[in-house]
């Protein structure tokens, strides 16, 4: 029968630290001066004070032995923002706004769009065309669309994105002296503000929509005609395919009826056309969400 051998005892190295001095390490890397800088950074500081405790490899070792092997420099630490959650069951309640960058006649030239839309009735309350995009523009479109609409205190929520003029604080101020209430979307998600963004995809994706504007007036004068267009004669297909002007200003209701006539008298010609039931208007939703809760 063979004898089972006896476990060696591990070896220490003449030129280890002691237990104590490993301790000194240890608690200089964890004390408050240096918590947070590297063992690299530790060593060199100390070096330049005159003192050597160890090789910065060992540093690492210690600091490995105690599972504090980690990120030790300072954190950015983000702020959380809240996920916003806007209802609309009317017009003017909830306005969307952002800016978009329009091709100007030569390379790097430019021209800002700025478009206020209502999310309930896809509604453009208000629209710009700059050559900058400044605070102060947003300001003015903010408050004139604002007297166009009648908005009273307490009535409306505008929502954004986090472009430096949405989160200005000359907007702010107006804001809070028209007794608005303003919300912004969390960074770098889309989602949040999707009426503008699909808006905007309209615009662009238009037939006619040039690759470069060759003044401030041509952009504006194309403005002009597609908002017109937008506002008026635009069938939505999130609004049950009305146009918005049709459902921010109320006619909602006499554009269905007349609509529900013309399907049931179609029905009335010729029942067997339709299989499953008699045809319907399309259904106007009564709530708009923005980031509706689970």
């Amino acid at each position: 029968m063979c004898a089972v051998p006896k476990p060696k005892k591990p070896v220490i190295s003449p030129r280890a630290l002691s237990q104590s001095e490993q301790q000194v390490v240890l608690n200089t890397l964890n004390g408050d001066r240096f918590a947070d800088q590297s063992p690299s950074a530790v060593y060199a500081t100390l070096l330049d004070e005159g003192d050597y405790f160890c090789s910065i490899r060992t540093m690492y070792r210690i600091l490995e032995q105690h599972q504090q092997v980690k990120e030790r420099r300072i954190q950015l630490c983000h702020p959380v923002y809240s996920k916003p959650e806007l209802l609309a069951t009317g017009p003017n309640q909830v306005w969307s706004w952002d800016i978009t960058k329009l091709l100007g006649p030569s390379k790097w030239t430019y021209f800002y769009l700025y478009v206020l839309l209502d999310i309930y009735s896809r509604y453009v309350v208000g629209w710009m065309v700059a050559h900058q995009e400044l605070a102060a523009l947003a300001q003015k479109l903010i408050e004139e669309s604002c007297q166009k609409q009648h908005i009273g205190p307490g009535q409306l929520t505008i929502h954004a994105d986090r472009g430096t003029s949405m989160t200005s604080r000359p907007v702010a101020l107006l804001l809070s002296d028209l007794g608005i209430t303003k919300t912004h979307s969390r960074p770098y998600t889309s989602n949040d503000n999707p009426y503008s963004e699909a808006q905007f995809k309209t615009l662009k994706y238009r037939p006619d929509f040039p690759e470069r504007f060759g003044s401030i007036e041509h952009a504006r004068t194309f403005g002009h005609d597609f908002f017109g267009w937008y506002n008026t004669e635009h069938r939505h297909s999130g609004i049950a395919l009305l146009t918005p002007e049709t459902v921010h200003y109320g006619r909602a209701a006499i554009v269905q009826q007349a609509r529900a006539a013309v399907l049931d008298k179609a029905y009335q010609a010729h029942p067997e056309r339709f299989v499953k039931r008699p045809p319907q208007p399309l259904i106007l939703s009564n709530q708009v969400w923005i980031n509706k809760p689970n």
